[in-house]
């Protein structure tokens, strides 16, 4: 399997990289958190007229009609430069929108996030251990409209948001729900993630909402794979960035009259942190690949969470501890890295609950990719 970039991906990481170093540098990072909403909306609206936001969203929506993939390579450059705007949560709301919606869903909700004018979340999270299974908070229908009832944790900018895509369980499954975040019967208890987010904890109470697609299960298990691969791509970006910051400081910094990137132990830290790279890297490109052209992807979304938790969780931890002293000091940059990276890690379970998961799909036959 060839996962070179092609043409099109290849300009789409540079405009990224170039968007992203110009307006996402550490001095306005540092003014961005400082912040009341801890979103740079600077930058949101630099990503929108640059296309960059809507890159996966159908063209006429208002989006670049180009796919996951594409979503995935900005995700990584957002990661490399801990840059503090939502990209992920809006785009692949509206992603399951434009895929499930209905067409008064569609043209009410994608065009906004398109151009920058709107922000949509996602919910998927519960209180308690992160494993397989249905939401433990319910859908209910009568007279064709739905309420629902339960809890959902740490859904991300809810103090933006227009509208949450959360998941419930119907008598027929598990499916997606369209909520307004200021709908009778929702209560929104903010509170600070560890990293530059501002989440909420939401309580629903036959809060109203609108179904989005199917209740059979489908739609609520599309939506998690490409959250969770979306996790990954941040996290592949997020080890890229602090390893290359690693490498900058170690070759600047003397010991015992040389650069103390020169010293074996050093050399094997950089290393471990290489190979760590290369399987992030390599099962989230191959599990893209299988959602993309349509093939079951099996085990390999899970094997791409898997990494991206594990050994991105490696990743920041050495390249913090390579910074000696400096790599606590909030006055410089790479301790972002270790919080995105701590953060992602803990988001729709750690690496004990993604091992469990995938445990429990090769017991249940799932073909093994990846």
């Amino acid at each position: 399997m060839d996962f070179n970039f092609s043409e099109e991906q290849e300009a789409i990481r540079n405009l990224a990289d170039e968007v992203f170093t110009s307006k996402a540098d550490i001095d306005r990072v540092k003014q961005v958190e400082q912040s009341d909403e801890r979103i740079d909306r600077d930058l949101w609206r630099e990503l929108a007229n640059t296309g960059l936001l809507g890159i996966a969203l159908p063209e006429d929506l208002g989006g670049g009609g180009m796919g996951l993939s594409e979503l995935y390579v900005l995700l990584e450059q957002q990661g490399r430069h801990v840059a503090p705007v939502p990209i992920w949560q809006s785009a692949l709301a509206a992603l399951a929108v434009a895929e499930f919606g209905t067409d008064a869903q569609r043209t009410a909700l994608v065009p906004g996030v398109a151009e920058g004018s709107s922000f949509l979340t996602i919910g998927l999270e519960e209180f308690g251990p992160y494993v397989a299974g249905d939401p433990q908070t319910t859908a209910t229908e009568a007279g064709g409209q739905w309420t629902l009832t339960g809890a959902k944790a740490v859904v991300p900018i809810t103090h933006v948001a227009d509208r949450a895509i959360v998941s419930a369980s119907t008598p027929t499954g598990a499916a997606l729900f369209v909520l307004d975040l200021a709908a009778a019967g929702v209560s929104v208890e903010q509170t600070q993630s560890t990293n530059w987010e501002i989440c909420g904890n939401v309580t629903l109470e036959s809060a109203p909402a609108e179904l989005l697609g199917p209740a059979d299960g489908t739609t609520a298990q599309w939506l998690l794979d490409r959250v969770e691969l979306a996790l990954a791509a941040i996290a592949l970006g997020v080890g890229s960035g602090a390893t290359a910051q690693a490498v900058t400081y170690l070759n600047g910094r003397q010991q015992f009259g040389r650069p103390l990137a020169t010293f074996q132990a050093v050399n094997h830290q950089l290393a471990d942190c290489y190979i760590d790279l290369q399987a992030m890297s390599v099962t989230l490109w191959q599990a893209a690949h299988n959602l993309v052209d349509g093939s079951d992807p099996g085990t390999s979304v899970l094997v791409a969470k898997w990494w991206a938790t594990d050994g991105g969780q490696r990743i920041v931890h050495r390249t913090t501890h390579l910074h000696g002293g400096m790599g606590v000091d909030t006055d410089y940059p790479v301790h972002r890295h270790l919080l995105w990276g701590k953060q992602i890690g803990a988001t729709l379970g750690g690496s004990a609950s993604d091992l469990a998961r995938l445990g429990a799909q090769l017991a249940a036959g799932v073909e093994v990719v990846g």
